[in-house]
C-alpha cells in the first residue's frame, strides 16, 4: 500500500489512472446519496465502502449550501420587518408626544374651579384652654398640744367632719395632776392674802394708837416710827401675796388650756384625708418634734391652680369668669371665678400662676384632680384667623391666594399664632378679602380660577377676630 497516498479524512480521491479517478467519484457519490437517505430514515450516518486497502473510514458529507435565492429572500424579509418595526415605534412615539402636548395645552388653557372664602373682621375674645389641678381650699396637718396616749380614736380616712367635732382624746394623767396642784397652790396663795390683810389691819391699828400716844407724849417717836413703818411693811406683804395669787391663777389658767387639748377637735369643717394614730398610741406635745395626728381638707370650696401663657396674662384679671371641665365627668361645666395671682411670672416657663374659685357643696369634685379651665380673653386688636386648607408653603414661606375678580393673587403672610387647624395673621391680608379654599397645585400670582358656585349657602366665612 502506498504510504503516501492521501486516506478518506483528507477529502480527496485516491491518486490512480484516469478510470480510477471517474471511478472514484462515481462511488462518492454514490455513497453521498446512499449517506443522505440513511440519515433521514434511521438518524446515523452511513459507511462507506473500502479504499485501496478495503477497511478505510467513510468521510461524512457536508450538506448542500441553500440556493443563493431563498437566502437573498429571507435578508429582505427580515429587512422589511425591521423597518416596519422601527417606523411604528417612531410614528408611536410622535402620537404620544402630540397627546401629552395637547393635553399640557389644554390643562394650560383650563381655568381650575376653586372654593373661596370671604374674610371679615369680628370683636370676639380669644379662647384659651389650659390644664390645671383642683386643690383643698383649706387643709391643715393636726398635731398633738398634749403629750400622752390615745385613748379613743373617733374619726378615719374620709370621715366628714364639722368644726368643733372631737376627732381623738389623748389621756395625759401627769398633765391633770398638775391641774390640780396648781388648783391647790391657788387656794393656799388665797389663805396667804387673807393672813396678809390681817396683818395690815392689825399694823393699821397700832400705828394709829401709837401716833396719838407720840403726839400727847405718852410714848416716844422711835416707837411711832416702828409701828408706821410696821403698817407700810404690811401693806407691801399683801401687795405681793395679791400678785403671787395671780401669777398662780395664770398658771391654773395655762393647764386648763392644755388638758382642752386632751380632746382633739377639728379646726373647720372638711374631710378627714389622712390619720397616723390609733388608739394606744403615744403622742408627744413638743413644739418642734410633736405627733402628727391628722390632715383635713375643706372642699366646699375648690382651689384650681392654672398657669395662663404671658400672651393672654396682660388681658386676665381677678373676677373674669372661668369654666371648669373635668374628663370624667363629660359634658357639666363647673362655674368659676379668678380669685387671685401670683402677680408675677415664673422663670422658667413664662407663665402666671393663678387661681380659679369654684363651689362644691355637693361634692362632685375632689381635691388633686386633674381639669381644664376655659378662659376667654379679650384681645388688644382685631386680627384675622384664617383655616390651614388656605396657606401655601414654598420656597418662600408661607402665603395664601386671594381671588380678585376671577384672578388669583398671592399674599405672603406673617403669622402670629398657630395651633394647627387656623392661624392668626398679623398682616398680609385684609377684612374683606376673599381667599382661596385648597388651592391647586402649581398656582401662581395672576393664574385665572374660577370661583365654584355656592351649594344652597352662602360662601363660607372666615373669621378676623379682634385680638
Amino acid at each position: 500500500m502506498n504510504r503516501d497516498a492521501p486516506g478518506p479524512e483528507s477529502g480527496q480521491p485516491p491518486q490512480a489512472g484516469t478510470d480510477e479517478t471517474a471511478k472514484a467519484d462515481r462511488d462518492r457519490k454514490a455513497q453521498s446519496e446512499a449517506a443522505q437517505h440513511a440519515k433521514t430514515e434511521n438518524g446515523q450516518t452511513a459507511q462507506s465502502g473500502n479504499g485501496q486497502n478495503g477497511n478505510a473510514p467513510m468521510v461524512e458529507p457536508e450538506p448542500a449550501p441553500p440556493p443563493k435565492g431563498v437566502v437573498r429572500g429571507v435578508g429582505l424579509f427580515a429587512l422589511l420587518a425591521l423597518a416596519l418595526a422601527v417606523g411604528y415605534g417612531v410614528w408611536g412615539k410622535m402620537e404620544r408626544s402630540a397627546a401629552a402636548v395637547d393635553t399640557q395645552q389644554q390643562q394650560q388653557a383650563a381655568v381650575p374651579i376653586v372654593r373661596t372664602s370671604a374674610v371679615e373682621s369680628v370683636t370676639a375674645p380669644r379662647t384659651f384652654s389650659l390644664p390645671g389641678t383642683t386643690q383643698a381650699f383649706d387643709s391643715a396637718v393636726i398635731f398633738a398640744r398634749a403629750t400622752g396616749y390615745v385613748s379613743k380614736r373617733v374619726v378615719d380616712i374620709g370621715s366628714k367632719v364639722k368644726a368643733g367635732d372631737t376627732l381623738a382624746i389623748i389621756a395625759a394623767p401627769d398633765l391633770d395632776q398638775q391641774l390640780i396642784q396648781a388648783r391647790a397652790q391657788v387656794v393656799q396663795l388665797q389663805a396667804t392674802i387673807d393672813q396678809a390683810q390681817a396683818n395690815l389691819e392689825l399694823a393699821d391699828v397700832t400705828n394709829k394708837r401709837t401716833a396719838k400716844l407720840v403726839t400727847e407724849g405718852w410714848n416716844t417717836k422711835q416707837q411711832g416710827d416702828v409701828d408706821r413703818l410696821t403698817y407700810r411693811a404690811q401693806e407691801a406683804a399683801l401687795s405681793v401675796a395679791q400678785a403671787n395669787l395671780k401669777v398662780q391663777q395664770a398658771a391654773v389658767a395655762r393647764l386648763e388650756e392644755l388638758t382642752k387639748f386632751e380632746n382633739v377637735v377639728a379646726p373647720f369643717d372638711g374631710v378627714v384625708t389622712s390619720r397616723q394614730i390609733d388608739t394606744g398610741s403615744l403622742v408627744t406635745a413638743d413644739i418642734s418634734s410633736g405627733t402628727s395626728m391628722f390632715t383635713m381638707d375643706r372642699t366646699n370650696v375648690l382651689r384650681v391652680l392654672v398657669y395662663v401663657p404671658q400672651d393672654a396674662v396682660f388681658n386676665i384679671k381677678d373676677g373674669d369668669e372661668a369654666e371648669v371641665t373635668v374628663p370624667e365627668q363629660p359634658g357639666r361645666i363647673f362655674k368659676g371665678k379668678i380669685a387671685r395671682n401670683a402677680g408675677s411670672l415664673q422663670a422658667g416657663t413664662r407663665t402666671l400662676l393663678t387661681e380659679v374659685d369654684i363651689d362644691n357643696a355637693d361634692d362632685a369634685l375632689r381635691a388633686g384632680v386633674y381639669c381644664t379651665v376655659k378662659l376667654s380673653v379679650p384681645r388688644l386688636r382685631p386680627t384675622i384667623i384664617i383655616p390651614s386648607q388656605a396657606v401655601i408653603f414654598d420656597e418662600k414661606g408661607l402665603s395664601a391666594a386671594v381671588f380678585d375678580d376671577g384672578v388669583a393673587r398671592l399674599r405672603s403672610l406673617d403669622v402670629l399664632r398657630d395651633d394647627g387647624a387656623k392661624l392668626e395673621i398679623r398682616a398680609g391680608l385684609n377684612p374683606g378679602d376673599t381667599i382661596i379654599l385648597s388651592p391647586p397645585v402649581g398656582i401662581r400670582d395672576g393664574m385665572r380660577v374660577e370661583a365654584a358656585p355656592a351649594e344652597g349657602a352662602p360662601a363660607e366665612k372666615v373669621a378676623s377676630e379682634a385680638k
